[in-house]
């Protein structure tokens, strides 16, 4: 029996966030929390809720991508591709806050935002639904990067 493409995307990206988060550590949560923010982040509890749609999206534009052309090797180099992007996106927070500094976390934010933007040029003529579920990504993606950047100037030593 063949698992629908649908839900072996799906099931490959919730674990993937799952291992990744659980190398977080108490006191690496402990750090981030502790940092002070800038007052027009007023947001933040929305953010993972905003995360979550990001990724369903990007789960389903792999989709789109997967069903265009099922199984060849551009396919495959394509979902290898989004899997990095899942990976860079969702080590932000354990390497930054393991590493307990702002800049990796900018750094890592940027390089999302630039794959995002990569990914969509190179699925676009093979969907342009898939190119077009991978925006939320693309505008999402350098607000959590300012934000981070922002934060340096009130944490100058965690920067």
């Amino acid at each position: 029996m063949t698992l629908p493409p649908w839900f072996a995307i799906a099931t490959i990206t919730v674990l993937v966030a799952v291992v990744t988060n659980r190398s977080l550590k108490a006191d690496d949560i402990r750090w981030f929390n502790r940092l002070q923010r800038p007052p027009w982040l007023t947001f933040e509890r929305a953010i993972p809720l905003i995360w979550t749609i990001i990724f369903i999206c990007g789960a389903w534009s792999a989709v789109f991508v997967w069903n265009a052309d099922p199984g060849t090797l551009p396919t495959w180099v394509l979902m290898a591709y989004y899997l990095v992007l899942e990976l860079v996106t969702l080590s932000y927070t354990p390497v930054m806050c393991r590493s307990r500094s702002l800049r990796v976390g900018t750094i890592l934010g940027g390089t999302g935002a630039i794959l995002s933007i990569l990914l969509a040029i190179a699925v676009q003529p093979i969907s342009t639904v898939a190119a077009l579920l991978l925006l939320p990504y693309i505008l999402w993606s350098p607000v959590g990067t300012y934000t981070t950047w922002a934060m340096i100037r009130y944490n100058p030593n965690d920067a």
